[in-house]
Order: structure tokens, then C-alpha cells, then sequence
């Protein structure tokens, strides 16, 4: 949950380029391009 958390706020940080970081269903975060 604390990952959960600070990728949240990371993606609130970045604005609209915080789409780049996607959830991958049971395996956990990418960051795409």
C-alpha cells in the first residue's frame, strides 16, 4: 500500500505526463513512453 501511495502522489506530481506510469494488473507498475 505505501507503493500505491507514493505512485499516486508521483502522478499527481508529474500533472498530465503522470500517464506514463501505468498499473500492470498482478505484477505492479511500467513506465512507458
Amino acid at each position: 500500500k505505501v507503493v500505491d501511495l507514493y505512485v499516486h502522489y508521483l502522478r499527481r506530481k508529474l500533472g498530465p505526463g503522470g500517464d506514463i506510469i501505468q498499473t500492470v494488473r498482478g505484477v505492479g507498475y511500467s513506465v512507458g513512453r
